[in-house]
């Protein structure tokens, strides 16, 4: 078996580590107040008016200015042999300059890294990130993460625990439970900006 490049074991040892963090928090129990819980859709999802861009495109400006704030972004093409990869890295940080000063925040986004187009991806995943500074509320789920082709998430890590560790693999599962799926949710700090209604 090819090793995998070192963009792929990166990526490998963070799944990894989330599944870990999860684990431990959850383990922790009901007297931690920092563990992650898990992921539900934002209250405010049905009020989403959707804007959606494509490779390396940048969001309108004005955009911050609506509430709540709901983008797709497409990250597919981020290949060192075209282009795609500058193109992503120069529209990043119009999108995150976008996500900070507001109040609520929903972005899907479908990402794929590989060195040359048509290559197996180094990683892949979609992805669902919002926050909710009034509430207090922020959260992440990721499918169908795959490194180098292989799936990774916990709920691979719950399929490889089953067998002999039910009750781990049950707890587990409500961050995950299918292949390349990992969703959690957490509490935000107080936010001056955006006080409780």
């Amino acid at each position: 078996m090819t090793p995998f490049p070192r963009p792929a074991r990166l990526l490998t040892a963070v799944a990894v580590g989330i599944a870990s963090l999860v684990a431990l928090t959850v383990a922790a129990g009901p007297a931690s107040a920092t563990a992650p819980e898990p992921y539900t859709e934002p209250a405010f999802a049905g009020s989403c008016a959707w804007h959606s861009y494509g490779e390396g495109e940048t969001p309108d400006p004005w955009l911050w200015l609506t509430d709540p704030v709901c983008v797709e972004y497409s990250k597919r093409d981020i290949t060192f042999d075209n282009g795609g990869a500058v193109r992503f890295l120069l529209a990043e940080p119009s999108r995150f300059a976008l996500a900070l000063p507001v109040c609520r925040y929903y972005q899907r986004d479908h990402w794929s890294v590989q060195s040359t187009t048509g290559a197996i991806p180094y990683v892949t995943w979609n992805g669902r990130y919002w926050f909710d500074k009034r509430e207090r509320r922020a959260a992440m789920r990721l499918t169908d993460f795959h490194v180098n082709g292989v799936s990774v998430g916990i709920g691979d890590v719950v399929a490889a625990l089953r067998p002999q560790l039910p009750e781990v693999a049950d707890v587990l599962a409500a961050y995950g439970d299918e292949a390349g799926e990992t969703g959690l949710a957490i509490t935000l700090p107080f936010s001056l900006f955006c006080p409780a209604r």
